[in-house]
C-alpha cells in the first residue's frame, strides 16, 4: 500500500467499483494477465488542478510526460480584449484558469454593496445572488455600477457568467468547460481548445433580493465605504500554480471598479492574504482579515480550504467567495448564507471527465485523487458517471493519495501506487490533484507505464 513520506502518513485506499466499457471497442471482459515485460500504452487525463502550462514546470527536466496529456477545466472562451487586459496586470501571463471567475467574485461584490446601500457583509450577502438575475442585463462594471448608482435593478454578465445566472445556493446554474491537450512541448495546445457548455439556466434563482438602494448624500455616508476585499488565493503550496492568472483577474476587476468611480465614491480596498492551501495557513489569513474590517473574502482557492476556514468567516460575519471552489457538497453546506462562488459544482465537470475518457476507448480505468473534498469529491463524481452508463465489469479502481497541510512536506511517495495500477492494467489513468500530482506522473513513467500516444 502506498504510504507517504510526509508526516501525515496514510495508506494508499484502493476500491473496486463498477464501470462501463465503451460500445464497440470489442474484447472480453476477461482481459488475461498482463504482460510485465512490455510497456503498458495508457492515456493520461488530468482536470483543472493540473490542465496548465505552468504545470510542466513541476517535472523539471521530464516535462515530456505530459505530451498528449488531455482534460478539463471550466473554461469560458475568452477575448483577446480580456487577455490584453490581464496581460495589462501581468505581462508574464500564460494561463488563465479561473481569471474570469476571479474578476466576476470581485465585480459582484462590488455591486452587490453598491446595491445594498451598505458595506455590511450580511446586506452585501443579500443581494449577491440577485446581481445575477433578473433586471436589466449588463455585462461592463462601468455600465453595472452605473445601474447600481441610480437604484436599477440588474443581471450582470460578465466573463465566466454568461448565460444563467445564480441558483439560490449562491452558484452558478450553467458553466462552460474546456476541453485541453498538452502538446509534443508540453505546453497547452490552443488550436485543439473544445468547449461545451453544461446545466441548466431554469435552476437560476427566482428569489427577489432586497430593493436596490439608490445613491444619495445620505446613503454614502451611511454606507461604511470604503468596501474591503481581503484576498485568500493560494499564493503558495500545492495549488499556487493557479496563482497568478487568478491574481491577475482579482486585480483587474479593482482596478476597472476604481476607474468607474469605486462603491459610494470611494476606491475599494484590496487587502491582500494567502491561503497557503492549508488549513493552518487560511484560518491566519481570516484572522487577519477580520482585524483588518475585511466586509468580502475573495477565496479560498482549494475547496478543503474554504470548507476549513468557513465557520470562522461565519462567526465573524463576513462573506466568503470563491472563484475556483469545484467540490460539489459545498452547494448544501451550513454558511448562513454568507458562502458563494463563480466556480461550477464538480457535478458538471465529473460528466465531461467521463465522456472524455469514454470516447477514447478505454477499457480499464483508474482514477487517482489527492484526498481533499476536492478530489474525492470529483473522484467520486466521475466513478457515478461511469457506473450510470451500465457496465458493471470489474474495471475501474480508485486510488487516492494523502494531501499534506504542510507546503514544507515531503511529497507522498507513489511508487506503490503506480505498480498496483500497472498490475491491475490500466490503459486510462486520471489525475485529480494539484501541483503535487506530478509525482503520481512521475511515479507511473518509472512504473514501466507508456503516457505518450
Amino acid at each position: 500500500m502506498l504510504v507517504s513520506r510526509g508526516p501525515h502518513r496514510a495508506a494508499l485506499t484502493v476500491a473496486a467499483c463498477a464501470t462501463l466499457l465503451l460500445a464497440g471497442c470489442g474484447g472480453s471482459d476477461d482481459d488475461g494477465p498482463v504482460d510485465q515485460t512490455a510497456p503498458a500504452q495508457v492515456r493520461l487525463y488530468g482536470t483543472d488542478g493540473n490542465m496548465q502550462n505552468s504545470f510542466a514546470e513541476e517535472f523539471g527536466d521530464q516535462s515530456g510526460l505530459l505530451k498528449g496529456m488531455k482534460g478539463t477545466t471550466p473554461l469560458t472562451p475568452l477575448s483577446d480584449d480580456f487577455k490584453a487586459r490581464l496581460r495589462s496586470i501581468d505581462p508574464k501571463l500564460s494561463d488563465f484558469l479561473y481569471a474570469g471567475e476571479t474578476y466576476d467574485a470581485v465585480a459582484i461584490s462590488a455591486i452587490a454593496a453598491q446595491l445594498a446601500g451598505s458595506t455590511e457583509p450580511a446586506k452585501i450577502a443579500e443581494q449577491i445572488v440577485g446581481v445575477t438575475n433578473g433586471g436589466e442585463r449588463c455585462d461592463t462594471i462601468a455600465t453595472c455600477l452605473e445601474l447600481a448608482r441610480d437604484g436599477v435593478d440588474l443581471a450582470y454578465r460578465g466573463v465566466s457568467l454568461t448565460r444563467g445566472g445564480f441558483t439560490d445556493a449562491g452558484e452558478p446554474s450553467t458553466a462552460s468547460y474546456g476541453t485541453l491537450h498538452f502538446g509534443s512541448d508540453s505546453q497547452l495546445d490552443d488550436g485543439k481548445t473544445e468547449f461545451l457548455g453544461a446545466g441548466d439556466e431554469t435552476t437560476a434563482s427566482g428569489k427577489e433580493p432586497p430593493a436596490p438602494v439608490k445613491e444619495t448624500p445620505s446613503v454614502i455616508r451611511a454606507s461604511g465605504a470604503p468596501l474591503k476585499l481581503g484576498g485568500l488565493l493560494s499564493k503558495t503550496g500545492d495549488l499556487a500554480l493557479a496563482y497568478p492568472p487568478m491574481a491577475a483577474g482579482g486585480a483587474l476587476a479593482l482596478k476597472e471598479i476604481n476607474d468607474a468611480g469605486g462603491v459610494f465614491g470611494e476606491d475599494v480596498v484590496w487587502i491582500d492574504g494567502d491561503d497557503g492551501t492549508s488549513p493552518t495557513v487560511a484560518k491566519a489569513t481570516v484572522d487577519t482579515h477580520i482585524t483588518e474590517g475585511v466586509q468580502v473574502i475573495i477565496g479560498a482557492g482549494a475547496s478543503g480550504i474554504s470548507r476549513a476556514v468557513l465557520p470562522d468567516v461565519v462567526k465573524a460575519g463576513l462573506v466568503l467567495f470563491s472563484p475556483s471552489n469545484t467540490d460539489a457538497g459545498l452547494s448544501t453546506v451550513e454558511d448562513s448564507g454568507l458562502y458563494f462562488r463563480t466556480a461550477p459544482s464538480d457535478v458538471l465537470q465529473g460528466r465531461a471527465l467521463a465522456d472524455m475518457i469514454l470516447r477514447d476507448g478505454a477499457r480499464k480505468i483508474a482514477l487517482v485523487a489527492r484526498q481533499d473534498s476536492y478530489g474525492e469529491g470529483l473522484q467520486g463524481n466521475v466513478r457515478a458517471e461511469l457506473e450510470r452508463a451500465g457496465h458493471g465489469s470489474d474495471q475501474v479502481k480508485l486510488y487516492s493519495y494523502p494531501a499534506s497541510e504542510d507546503p514544507n512536506a515531503p511529497p507522498p511517495d507513489f511508487t506503490e501506487g503506480a505498480q498496483e495500477i500497472k498490475q491491475f492494467g490500466a490503459d486510462a489513468v486520471l489525475v485529480i490533484g494539484f501541483g503535487e500530482s506530478a509525482k503520481v506522473i512521475q511515479a507511473l513513467a518509472a512504473a514501466g507505464l507508456n503516457l505518450n500516444r
